[in-house]
């Protein structure tokens, strides 16, 4: 069974890797994520990917550009529903994705994470799905945060300190 991984970093794919694998699916990575910013940080987590990538035999699609203007003029203005609207962007790009390539089934790395909102990454996948004849393949890959964690730590990996948009590293790191 063919599975699009949509794919937000290196670290956070080594755990879904490997379930997947696990489970025989053949897996096509994208990594796709607009919302990250600054360009240099972007620039970091895309290279760790490819790394990661090729050392696993990862066949991955990065998608060319950098389109963070697109985000934050859909955000602008309504930052509190900024994870809805990049939820929606990221994985209505990768199931767009999935149906041209004839994909079975299409999961991201999103759901690995415990920071992220689980329930409306389920909901916007799940609806997507439908919209465009995909199955969504749900796993909850949060039961393996510790061990991707260490796996990422031991391969030395660049390991970000926020999910991605300026927001969210404000969030991390401003106190008033």
């Amino acid at each position: 069974m063919k599975i699009l991984l949509h794919i937000c970093c290196g670290p956070c794919a080594v755990y879904p890797l490997k379930i997947l694998r696990q489970e025989g699916f053949d897996i096509l990575g994208l990594f796709y994520n607009p919302n990250i910013h600054p360009y240099l940080e972007y620039e970091k987590r895309r290279e760790t990917l490819r790394d990661f990538a090729a050392a696993e035999s990862l066949s991955l699609m990065i998608e060319p550009g950098y389109s963070v203007e697109q985000y934050f003029r859909r955000v602008s203005f309504d930052e509190e529903n900024r994870c809805h609207y990049c939820y929606q962007e990221r994985l209505r790009h990768a199931f767009a994705i999935a149906r041209k390539k004839r994909m079975d089934a299409l999961t991201t790395t999103l759901l690995y994470s415990k920071y992220q909102k689980h329930d409306l990454i389920v909901h916007t996948a799940k609806s997507l799905a439908r919209d465009y004849g995909v199955s969504f393949y749900y796993h909850d890959f949060r039961e393996g945060w510790q061990e991707g964690v260490q796996l990422s730590k031991e391969r030395s990996m660049y390991r970000q300190k926020y999910c991605g948009c300026i927001y969210s590293e404000r969030e991390r790191f401003y106190r008033e």
